[in-house]
């Protein structure tokens, strides 16, 4: 193990927009130190609009990362994760199946004084494929919350709902 606690000396910076952010169903990923090394590293948002939407039976956030210009400027978390971490994180993602990988650029959060505000590229998790004119009908959003207004709150596998495997496919 290295010096700074992670498993490994690579770190990958990722941009969290759904389940994984902090107070959100699934954020217990990130906080377990089994799982690999993560840091939190500030809030920031997507220097380009894409469309977030809410899916499935069991209500998951995705990004439709193909569809560049439309929707909203995303609002989430950055992150940096050793491999241990990056590799938990995939595999919950279920990358490369389910998710690809994209890189995007983020404008980070804090002295609003700052003009233009400092921008860094982080890898995210975007839908690789999709109905494309079943999800552009959706609302999009700009920030999720399990909790949210739209009332659609996220279903895990863990939770009572028998068929989450189909409604995840």
């Amino acid at each position: 193990m290295s010096k700074s606690g992670m498993e490994s000396d690579n770190v990958h910076r990722l941009f969290i927009y759904g389940t994984l952010k902090r107070g959100q169903p699934n954020h217990f990923l990130l906080a377990d130190r089994t799982n690999g090394w993560a840091t939190f590293i500030g809030c920031g948002c997507t220097r380009t609009k894409y469309p977030l939407i809410i899916s499935t039976n069991a209500n998951i956030p995705s990004v439709l990362i193909k569809e560049e210009g439309i929707g909203h400027h995303i609002q989430g978390e950055i992150w940096d994760v050793d491999d241990k971490m990056r590799a938990t994180l995939d595999e919950f993602e279920g990358y490369p199946d389910y998710y690809d990988i994209a890189h995007t650029a983020v404008a980070v959060e804090g002295n609003q004084s700052e003009s233009p505000r400092k921008e860094i590229i982080c890898l995210m998790y975007a839908i690789r494929s999709y109905n494309r004119h079943h999800l552009l009908k959706l609302p999009f959003h700009s920030n999720y919350d399990s909790n949210g207004e739209h009332g659609l709150p996220y279903i895990s596998e863990n939770d009572d709902y028998p068929d989450f495997n189909e409604a995840v496919s």
